[in-house]
């Protein structure tokens, strides 16, 4: 007989028997959640696809509207075509209500608000008996635009971005430091 108690040669036995065991299944356990996480990134990679493919399409009839007279006529096709009728026109189209649509459910929560924002302020001033493109009228406009734009820089990975709305226009509105001084 051996000095080693009955209880801890079950237990060297259980051991021997338990281990193999305990290693499959914590091996599967972390198959599973590596294989969750690949199938997230892969659904993450397609949705950021799709997503800048939406934000691209739209903020087209905002780029037209908001571009200078001097690059529109800079380009021969655009020379007796009013860029602000083509903005809206494409802004009207059945085509861009279907991306809107897309957007709806594909953007980020934060790109939904602030297009829902920016839309809101159209309508609104589509409702008004005159419209008038004051000072504070296109203030309020660019701000909009520039909140959509931050979103969407937010959505597409910089979530602890340091710029603000006017930052996002400054790119391509001559005054867009102007209208940040004024308000």
């Amino acid at each position: 007989m051996s000095n080693t108690p009955a209880w801890l040669n079950y237990l060297a036995a259980f051991g021997a028997i338990a281990t193999p065991i305990l290693v499959a299944i914590l091996g599967g356990i972390g198959w599973r959640i590596r294989s969750k996480i690949e199938h997230q990134l892969s659904l993450e990679q397609k949705l950021r696809e799709d997503r800048i493919s939406i934000y691209n399409e739209i903020l087209e009839p905002f780029m037209v509207m908001l571009m200078s007279d001097e690059a529109w006529k800079s380009d021969p096709k655009n020379k007796n075509r009013d860029k602000a009728a083509l903005g809206a026109r494409q802004a009207l189209s059945l085509d861009y209500r279907k991306t809107a649509f897309r957007l709806a459910l594909l953007g980020s929560d934060g790109v939904v608000k602030s297009y829902n924002e920016l839309m809101q302020y159209f309508f609104s001033a589509g409702d008004r008996e005159s419209i008038q493109t004051t000072e504070e009228t296109v203030r309020a406009m660019l701000a909009r635009i520039g909140d959509l734009l931050l979103e969407i820089r937010r959505s597409m990975g910089n979530a602890d971005t340091d710029l603000d709305r006017w930052a996002m226009l400054e790119w391509f509105i001559n005054d867009a430091r102007r209208y940040r001084s004024e308000g």
